[in-house]
């Protein structure tokens, strides 16, 4: 795996390109980077160990953009990465020896409500509205809930971690993406330094994709803040329904497997 040719690493360069832009507006990164990285021939352990290091990189560059333009505090918002990263540990423990199925089965099912609630619900724009949860409750409660589910299994972790945000925190559309970015960043890192024990990080091909990450969230990042709700709410809309689609056209779907598909 050392030895990948220059345009398989200029393909995953381009997939992570892609992954970071759109995860920097409404998340879903994984479902590109990781499709990339197994057609490149990488193992699954391998490519789930080596995402969490290239997802740092967009997490960390999109946390970065939305900081330097005064919709998030990175300093404030710390307890709260703290807490994601303390959860994503304890999930990515539980994923190197409890398969995932239970959540393979449900989670299109929750990315489609999550769709129909940002689709259908007029008034989540960019203005923020009054919080129903304590920051402190949150912090303590929803925080290392998603950050666990983001270490066990991953896919639609920005789209979780926005629902609260705008429905709990009550947060405008704009405020949520950024905070959620830097949560992101902190789950990731939890189950990365995981997989890092494992040995299952590459790490030429995940700080090639990092680059490709880092550069695709500015971009992104920075479309978001000039858009708004406007382009958020459909991207999200559409991200969740998409990742929807995808895990349950998996033939190992427990679904199918259950409905004979």
């Amino acid at each position: 795996m050392h030895d990948l040719a220059l345009h398989i690493l200029l393909f995953l360069f381009a997939a992570a390109f892609i992954a970071g832009f759109i995860d920097s507006i409404a998340g879903g990164g994984g479902m590109i980077t990781i499709p990339a990285m197994l057609i490149a021939g990488i193992p699954p352990l391998e490519t789930l160990g080596t995402n969490k290091l290239q997802s740092l990189f967009g997490s960390g560059s999109a946390s970065l953009a939305y900081a330097r333009h005064g919709h998030v505090s990175l300093k404030e918002q710390l307890p709260m990465a703290a807490m994601a990263a303390l959860g994503s540990v304890f999930g990515a423990l539980l994923a190197t020896v409890v398969p995932a199925d239970a959540l393979k089965a449900v989670l299109p099912f929750l990315l489609i409500a999550i769709a129909v609630y940002f689709g259908c619900k007029p008034n989540i724009g960019d203005v923020e509205r009054h919080h129903r949860i304590s920051r402190l409750a949150f912090t303590l409660t929803f925080v290392p809930l998603i950050g666990f589910y983001d270490g066990v299994f991953g896919p639609g972790t920005g789209s979780f971690f926005m629902l609260g945000f705008v429905t709990l925190g009550g947060f405008g559309i704009i405020k949520a993406t950024a905070h959620t970015k830097f949560l992101n960043f902190g789950s990731n890192l939890g189950a990365f330094f995981v997989f890092l024990a494992y040995g299952v990080v590459l790490w030429k091909v995940g700080l090639t994709m990092g680059a490709g990450q880092f550069l695709g969230a500015q971009v992104g990042s920075r479309f978001a803040m000039a858009k708004g709700a406007k382009i958020i709410k459909p991207l999200l809309v559409i991200v969740s329904i998409a990742l929807a689609i995808r895990l349950l056209a998996d033939p190992a779907h427990p679904l199918r497997i259950w409905l004979g598909m």
